[in-house]
């Protein structure tokens, strides 16, 4: 696996991750703000995407994960966005690219923040997005506001010493 720097023609990529995630988040891929805070976090050097080191030149090539950042002020981060891709999921790609977040972009002593889906959602457990970021040091914090198609969300954090 391949994780580097996303780049604007990368676009079409996020949007064909967004897609398999709508469900669960809401509608992105027709949807100009989206397209226009990845297109912004490419050209700030904050989105990052997960390529296979080998390309088959079959139908399931194409990204297996994306992630957009965002630097806060004094030590405090946001993990805006993290999809990967559902033939890659539970393959360690999520985690390969929160690993090389935090190596770019966070000197501790810091907190990351994600917003992610409340207990009640029908996607919290689909997705495993609660377990997943638990079983990688965030601590379940405060009620978020709702999602866009209208579901419970959560703050997690993570402490970065």
């Amino acid at each position: 696996m391949i994780i580097r720097l996303a780049e604007h023609v990368d676009l079409p990529a996020f949007l064909g991750l967004a897609g398999e995630v709508e469900e669960w988040f809401g509608p992105m891929v027709a949807e100009p703000g989206f397209h226009r805070a990845v297109t912004r976090s490419a050209e700030g050097g904050l989105a990052l995407i997960a390529e296979s080191d080998t390309d088959t030149g079959t139908d399931t090539d194409g990204p297996l994960g994306g992630l957009l950042f965002g630097r806060g002020g004094e030590g405090h981060h946001h993990l805006h966005w993290l999809v990967v891709a559902a033939r890659a999921r539970g393959t360690g790609v999520g985690r390969a690219l929160l690993d090389e977040a935090l190596r770019r972009y966070v000197r501790g002593p810091a907190v990351v923040e994600v917003v992610t889906f409340g207990a009640d959602h029908p996607g919290a457990v689909a997705s495993g997005a609660r377990v997943f970021y638990e079983r990688l040091g965030f601590l379940p914090g405060e009620p978020a506001g709702p999602g866009p198609e209208g579901g419970s969300r959560q703050v997690y954090r993570l402490a970065v010493e």
